[in-house]
């Protein structure tokens, strides 16, 4: 950002002076930020982004070791999407196998949606204590074992209660994935490597589509697919285990060791709830949306071309997988417009394109031409994906960077996890004609009415919401080290995630830091 030292009115409090502020600051290109002195002392000014650099400078920007962190984090992330979306994409397979409907097996999205964010909360905040690493290993592998678990599930209910456990321990990747690539990227590149490492989880998509492809269409075909998850799971917790911590996480901590006091990490976190409850249910509320309109509108939509447009298994995971690569591509380049556009314009303008795009991705017949749409819709969708990982991170306490994205996102998983559900519920009771005339299930429109609505619900909270583009946590101290212990004469601030000596004639305020 370029200070131009023209000042501007104090950040806002309050949620509805957070919301008038941030609406007028969406009009206006330039940013508010708050600039602390060497004295301490706070001051607010408009800053200017600076124009977008050479994607190539700023990869460079990486080192050797930052770049080792991001690869593992994208790597873990990748193989997260492929376990889950080895269920999704095989739904019409699994209801054949297990003699049931599509409704009830995508019950099982629904539970392991629901339990992500038990997950996200048992491993976030072991990563916010004990480091990114360990918490990571233990979670891929049990992942593939539970994935090979579901193999051997002989009954439905087996195969619910597998799927339920699998969810506890797949809702614990993304907030360790996310922190240990991001706190290890330099600033101005942030927007680019967010946008990177989201489409991991387009990316994992498109494996387990492809997997699906190469298996072909039989009945028991899914257990081979479900075998590749197992491994891919394992693999990255075995490479993760021989690498090192996160270099930021020891340096913070060597850092911070004479501040810890026992009990101290408990403490902060319920200081943390107590000063940000209401940015956390922003960020819950905000990722309630997001995780609506990723899941409607691909959850199904393998589903919705097998049926309604009648394609066969090879071509509708064929227009899956071109889907895909519009995901990873759109989430890559929208998110690093964002670094210079702003984190909060770039989502609205995605989701506005996504919702024009909606008559053009249901109405057309034929691979071909699903393939085309499919890709330009997901450019948008995961396009507006891109900017979360970072804009997460920027708007989470500093010391909670692991925990918080995590949970904020697991929660929203979890109030969104019928979403699979209602689709299909909705579908299966609503008919089309299609094509060759047969009575077909209404996916399309169901789909396609539900994204509308969603994406509307993003432009809307998007809009009133704070934004912290820029914003610097490379010297935050690990969560349990910015309370002091009684008796000594110290301030501490969490959203600031500094701790520095009280000095009477300043106010420490709690709104942001110098970017």
């Amino acid at each position: 950002m370029e200070y131009t030292h023209e000042p501007a009115d104090p950040v806002a409090k309050g949620v509805l002076a957070t919301a008038r502020q941030s609406w007028n600051d969406l009009f206006i290109f330039k940013q508010r930020v708050v600039v602390t002195s060497e004295l301490g002392e706070t001051s607010t000014e408009w800053a200017r982004p600076v124009p977008l650099r050479n994607p190539i400078s700023l990869l460079a920007q990486l080192s050797g070791r930052d770049w080792l962190f991001f690869i593992v984090g994208f790597a873990a992330w990748t193989a997260d999407a492929f376990d889950f979306h080895a269920l999704s994409i095989q739904q019409v397979k699994l209801a054949e196998y297990y003699d049931t409907t599509k409704t009830n097996i995508s019950t099982a999205i629904t539970l392991t949606l629901l339990l992500r964010s038990v997950g996200a909360a048992m491993f976030g905040l072991a990563g916010d204590k004990w480091g990114r690493k360990w918490p990571m290993v233990v979670n891929m592998i049990v992942l593939g074992a539970l994935q090979i678990a579901t193999i051997y599930s002989t009954t439905f209910s087996e195969f619910l209660a597998v799927r339920s456990l699998f969810g506890l321990f797949m809702g614990g990747v993304y907030g360790n994935a996310i922190a240990m690539a991001l706190e290890n990227s330099p600033t101005d590149a942030r927007g680019l490597m967010s946008g990177i490492l989201q489409q991991g989880y387009s990316f994992g998509y498109v494996c387990a589509a492809c997997a699906n492809l190469g298996v072909g269409g039989g009945v028991d075909s899914w257990k081979t697919v479900f075998w590749i998850a197992a491994g891919i799971s394992i693999a990255v917790g075995i490479i993760r285990a021989f690498f090192p911590e996160s270099q930021q996480f020891i340096e913070a901590r060597k850092a911070g060791k004479a501040q810890a006091h026992p009990s101290a990490f408990w403490k902060e976190t319920r200081t943390m709830l107590a000063q940000e409850w209401k940015l956390c249910i922003y960020c819950i509320i905000l990722m309630t949306w997001f995780n609506y309109y990723s899941h409607t509108s691909q959850d199904s939509y393998t589903t919705f071309m097998l049926t309604q447009k009648e394609l066969a298994n090879d071509g509708a995971s064929r227009a899956s997988i071109l889907m895909k690569v519009g995901a990873c591509v759109g989430g890559t380049i929208i998110g690093y417009i964002s670094q210079w556009f702003g984190r909060r314009r770039t989502i609205i303008v995605a989701a506005i394109m996504s919702m024009v795009l909606i008559p053009a991705w249901i109405l057309p017949e034929g691979e071909r031409s699903l393939s085309a749409t499919g890709f330009f819709m997901q450019f948008f969708i995961q396009g507006a994906w891109g900017v979360i990982p970072i804009h997460l991170n920027e708007l989470s306490p500093p010391a909670f960077r692991s925990s918080f994205p995590g949970l904020s996102y697991q929660l929203g998983n979890m109030i969104s996890s019928p979403s699979a559900q209602i689709v299909n519920a909705i579908s299966e009771s609503h008919f089309v004609t299609s094509k060759s005339g047969q009575r077909s299930e209404a996916y399309g429109p169901t789909m396609g009415i539900a994204t509308a609505i969603i994406a509307m619900g993003i432009v809307v909270t998007t809009a009133f919401g704070p934004e912290k583009r820029g914003r610097e946590f490379e010297k935050t101290l690990p969560a349990g080290m910015n309370l002091v212990p009684e008796g000594k004469k110290m301030e501490d601030d969490l959203e600031r995630g500094d701790t520095r000596e009280s000095k009477p004639a300043v106010e420490m305020q709690d709104v942001g830091e110098k970017n």
